[in-house]
């Protein structure tokens, strides 16, 4: 692979804020110290034809001890640090004027705490760039190991044609947070200008696969090698560029995925929080079936039966609807954090979860990952593994003062519903408590010295609602004047909030469509 950043360390320098010990040593001395500035960049040039060079290099980094250089801005704010750069800027221009072709001539000088005192390290190369004075940022480039929680690494400005990622600043442009390959990897991002596309590669090529995801707005680099995380999950890194506004231009936003839900619309009915009030429990129920005897067949006789299935339904749920607990305030709810498991599926035990989503008394959004917290914004889409792809979708203004987001479950769980019989569903019902995923205080954070509580008590009443599958539809009856259903089409765009739906009178639900009660979004299924 092609040097793209040139460090070299410089050794011991009696005086490191004197740019002539820095640029080249005493004619008497040539033979008997390691190469200086000068020394380097004539050995190193950045173009060259045979042998001859015809152009340097002109965008150097000097690191200088740390305590120096604070010392530097204490008692001089700066000013030796300033006639540094400006010193060696001059050197650079009257012996490599003739092959700088144009190109200014920039230093930058930072403190490194691992220096000793009197070390000099400098970085330069072709992926090394210093912006201009007042030049504007065109990109920000951002990594990701789980797609929810991301981090900046690095600006990329106009005329930064080359930008090297990698596992540390020694070899690379800029060290990405959480870098899993180790040091045989890095990212170069090519920037040809405002006019063409960005680039990404991998080097080595060999080594790695580098992907596009146009739906999520993001590259995602694969090991080939098959490297494993602790907890089994193939090493990779996701990585985003995210197009600036610049002064004078009219640059497209990053891609953002809209989930069909953000694009509902309708009237927010007046409805005030659900009452939380103190019940004595209820026995348990259980349904039992009957068992049945089989018919006994003669044994000389040819079975003849014919059997013929039993029409059975299902219900699906599809989604999570988080609440605002603002709503909720004198429950002394705080917080409600829904952790999702390898299959997706709400998990009440943390250590299980690969990404979570809390949302607090103030209504904020976060993801949660071992990365860390992040706070998001909806709509938005995660991928914490290779392969799925979770939705945060905005909710339509009808739910928005109950709702936050829906949270869509890519692998929605079901169960089956016999037709020809009514069911209850609510906190103190049996039927479809399976789907109840929430039904659990270990989701729910309350205030001090309030008793926990089952995530449920937020807004589902214990019967909520009646169900039945008749031959086209389902038919819904509303059984608690507290409850809010909301009606949802097979593309959960709002349709309708069901109010006024008894079992003489119900509400015919289309086959495929949703309903929201609660937490949950279910959907009733042929």
């Amino acid at each position: 692979m092609p040097v793209y950043v040139q460090h070299e360390a410089l050794g011991k320098i009696n005086d490191v804020f004197d740019a002539h010990a820095i640029w080249q040593a005493p004619r008497m001395a040539l033979f008997a110290r390691r190469p200086l500035l000068r020394d380097l960049l004539e050995r190193t040039p950045r173009e060259q034809r045979g042998r001859a060079p015809v152009r340097c290099f002109s965008h150097i980094t000097l690191m200088l001890p740390q305590e120096e250089v604070d010392d530097d801005r204490h008692l001089t704010r700066g000013a030796r640090v300033r006639d540094l750069a400006q010193g060696l800027a001059a050197l650079h221009q009257k012996d490599f004027g003739d092959l700088l072709q144009g190109d200014d001539v920039r230093y930058h000088v930072i403190g490194a705490d691992r220096l000793e005192p009197g070390e000099v390290e400098v970085k330069f190369g072709h992926a090394v760039y210093l912006p201009a004075p007042g030049e504007t940022v065109q990109y920000t480039v951002s990594v990701s190991r789980d797609s929810a929680v991301w981090k900046t690494v690095c600006p990329i400005y106009p005329n930064q044609r080359l930008t090297l990622i990698g596992h540390d600043e020694n070899d690379a442009t800029y060290a990405a947070p959480g870098w899993p390959f180790g040091a045989d990897g890095a990212v170069l991002v090519i920037n040809d200008g405002p006019d063409a596309p960005l680039e990404v590669q991998v080097r080595p090529k060999d080594a790695f696969d580098c992907s596009w995801d146009a739906a999520a707005g993001y590259w995602t680099i694969k090991s080939r090698r098959g490297a494993v995380d602790a907890t089994g999950a193939a090493l990779r890194l996701l990585l985003r560029v995210t197009p600036q506004r610049m002064p004078g231009t009219a640059r497209p936003p990053a891609p953002v995925v809209a989930p069909a839900a953000a694009r509902a619309a309708g009237a927010s009915p007046s409805a005030r929080p659900a009452v939380w009030k103190p019940r004595a429990p209820d026995p348990e129920l259980t349904a039992v079936p009957l068992a049945r005897t089989p018919s006994v067949q003669p044994a000389e006789a040819a079975p003849d039966a014919t059997y013929a299935p039993v029409p059975r339904r299902r219900v699906a749920l599809a989604a999570l609807a988080l609440p605002r607990l603002s709503r909720y305030r004198e429950t002394g709810a705080q917080v409600l954090e829904v952790g999702l498991n390898r299959a997706f599926v709400p998990s009440a035990q943390a250590a299980d979860a690969v990404i979570g989503f809390a949302v607090d008394e103030h209504d904020a959004l976060r993801a949660i990952t071992p990365a860390g917290r992040e706070r998001i914004a909806v709509p938005a889409s995660f991928s914490p593994v290779d392969g799925t792809r979770l939705e945060l979708a905005a909710c339509a203004p009808a739910l928005a003062d109950r709702y936050c987001a829906l949270l869509m479950l890519p692998q929605p769980p079901a169960l089956p519903v016999a037709s020809g019989a009514r069911f209850t569903f609510g906190r103190g019902a049996p039927m479809l408590a399976a789907l109840r995923v929430l039904d659990s205080p270990r989701f729910l954070r309350n205030a001090t010295g309030t008793p926990p509580s089952s995530a449920d008590r937020l807004g589902l009443s214990r019967d909520a609602f009646s169900f039945e599958a008749a031959p086209d539809a389902w038919l819904i009856a509303r059984l608690s004047p507290t409850q809010a259903l909301y009606h949802l089409d097979e593309h959960l765009d709002f349709v309708a909030a069901i109010d006024a739906a008894t079992p003489e009178q119900p509400y015919r639900l289309p086959v495929g469509h949703h309903l929201v009660a609660g937490h949950y979004v279910l959907r009733f299924d042929a």
